[in-house]
C-alpha cells in the first residue's frame, strides 16, 4: 500500500499558551492537486437549478479554480500574520488567534465560528475590531480579539471521547478567557454552532462575562402563536423550510457522522461540495454562492478542513449537539432557547438571508435582558465572512454599553 502525505500534524499542546504557526507541507498540496486532477465526475443533474444539489458546471468551476488558480500559501500567510497559539484545556489542544488592540481600554471579545465555517470567517473582521479607527470607527470601540477553533475543527485537537457538546465547549472557552488569557471582564459573540456555544456560555454565567451577542438567535416561544404576526409567520416559515427541506446534511451528521466522514476525509471533491452547497443555500446571494463570497474565500475555508483532516471530526459535533437534542425530541421544539432563560445580557444582529430570524419578543421570553437587537440590510448565515464591515459596526455598536465595565484589562 502506498503511503500518502499525512494531514497536518499538530504539536502536542500543554497547559501553557504556546505560539503556533501554520505550515502545510508541499507534499500535502501536491497530493490535493493529484486528487483534484483525477476526479471521476458524475453525470449532469436533471434540473436547471440547484434543487438537486450543486450543479455539475458549478462544481467543475470551483474545482478548476482550486486546482489551477487557488493559492493556499496566500491564506496561510494571512493566518500567520495574526498571533496564533495552542493550549490544552480539559484534555484537548485548543487553537486560537489572540490579536490585542493597541488602543487603550480595548474590550476583550471572544468570537466563535460554526459549520461549515471556521476561523476563516473572521479573518477580515479581526483588524476592524482591534483598530476601528483605520476603518472609520472610534478608538473607544476597539477590542482585544480571541478567535478559537472548536475542538475537532481546524488547528484544535480532535476529541478522543464523547461529550464535547456546546456546553462543554463553552466551559473550555471560559477557561481560555479567564485562566489562560487572564481577562477579568469580557464579552462573547457567535453564529451557527458559535451561537449555540455562546448561548450555553451565557447560561453558565462564568466570571467576567459581561454580555453575549449572536447572529442566529435560537429562540422559539413555549407556545406557538395561533394567529402569528407577519414577523412570526416569517420565522415559522423559516423553521418549516429548515426541518422539511434543509436538514439533509444535518440528518446525516447527527445520526451517522462516521459514514459521511469517510467521503469527507478521502475526497476533496466530496468535502468541497458538502460545504459549497451551504454557501449557496445560506448566503445572501442572487442565485450563486459567488455573489456573496469569492471562490478564494470559500476555498480558504474548504482547504482548511482538507489539510487538517477535520471533515469527520467536525461532523461529530452534530452527533453531540443536534443529534443529542433530536434523540431527546427537543430540536426546534417550543420553548427551546439553548438551555433555559438566560440571565446574562444578550443581544442579536439579524442578517436578512439567515436561515432563521425570530421576532424580538420571542427572544425576550428566553433572555432576561435584551440589550441590543438590530436588523441589518445585507448578509446571511456567515455574517462576518459575507459582510465584515457590517459585522464590525454591529460589534462596535452592540457592546458600547459595557465599555466602562470592561476597562482596565
Amino acid at each position: 500500500m502506498s503511503v500518502l502525505p499525512q494531514f497536518l500534524t499538530l504539536p502536542e499542546a500543554t497547559e501553557a499558551v504556546t505560539p503556533f504557526e501554520v505550515r502545510v507541507s508541499d507534499a500535502a498540496i501536491d497530493d490535493l492537486h493529484r486528487r483534484l486532477a483525477g476526479i471521476r465526475w458524475p453525470d449532469r443533474e436533471l434540473v436547471d437549478d440547484w434543487s438537486q444539489g450543486v450543479p455539475l458546471a458549478a462544481a467543475q468551476q470551483l474545482v478548476e479554480h482550486w486546482l489551477h488558480r487557488y493559492d493556499w500559501r496566500r491564506f496561510e500567510a494571512r493566518l500567520n500574520s495574526f498571533p496564533q497559539f495552542r493550549t490544552r484545556i480539559d484534555g484537548v489542544g485548543i487553537y486560537f488567534i489572540h490579536a490585542r488592540s493597541t488602543h487603550e481600554n480595548a474590550m476583550p471579545i471572544l468570537l466563535t465560528h460554526g459549520w461549515p465555517g471556521s476561523i476563516a470567517e473572521f479573518v477580515n473582521v479581526i483588524e476592524r475590531l482591534t483598530d476601528p479607527v483605520k476603518f472609520g470607527g472610534k478608538a473607544e470601540d476597539a477590542f482585544h480579539v480571541v478567535v478559537p477553533a472548536i475542538p475537532g475543527y481546524g488547528f484544535s485537537d480532535k476529541p478522543r471521547e464523547l461529550g464535547w457538546n456546546p456546553a462543554r465547549i463553552a466551559r473550555a472557552w471560559s477557561v481560555l478567557m479567564t485562566e489562560r488569557l487572564g481577562y477579568r471582564r469580557w464579552v462573547a459573540q457567535g453564529g451557527d454552532w458559535g451561537s449555540a456555544i455562546t448561548t450555553a456560555l451565557a447560561g453558565q454565567k462564568p466570571d467576567g462575562l459581561l454580555a453575549a451577542h449572536v447572529n442566529l438567535p435560537m429562540v422559539v416561544p413555549a407556545e406557538l402563536p395561533e394567529h402569528p404576526t407577519e414577523a412570526e409567520a416569517k420565522a415559522l416559515a423559516g423553521i418549516e423550510y429548515f426541518v422539511t427541506k434543509g436538514t439533509g446534511y444535518a440528518d446525516q451528521m447527527n445520526t451517522r457522522p462516521q459514514t459521511i466522514g469517510y467521503a469527507l476525509n478521502d475526497s476533496p471533491l466530496a468535502l468541497a461540495m458538502w460545504m459549497y452547497e451551504k454557501f449557496w443555500d445560506w448566503t445572501d446571494n442572487q442565485g450563486k454562492p459567488e455573489d456573496a463570497l469569492s471562490l478564494d474565500q470559500m476555498l480558504d475555508d474548504i482547504s482548511l478542513y482538507w489539510f487538517t483532516g477535520t471533515g469527520t471530526s467536525a461532523s461529530r459535533l452534530y452527533w453531540e449537539g443536534v443529534g443529542e437534542t433530536i434523540r431527546s425530541h427537543e430540536f426546534f421544539s417550543p420553548g427551546r432557547s439553548g438551555g433555559g432563560r438566560i440571565e446574562i445580557p444578550m443581544g442579536a444582529s439579524l442578517f436578512p438571508a439567515e436561515t432563521f430570524n425570530p421576532p424580538r419578543h420571542w427572544a425576550e421570553q428566553a433572555w432576561e435582558t435584551v440589550f441590543y437587537w438590530n436588523e441589518v440590510g445585507a448578509g446571511g448565515h456567515f455574517a462576518a465572512f459575507e459582510e465584515p464591515a457590517i459585522f464590525a459596526q454591529e460589534m462596535w455598536r452592540a457592546f458600547r454599553t459595557f465599555r466602562e465595565q470592561a476597562q482596565g484589562q
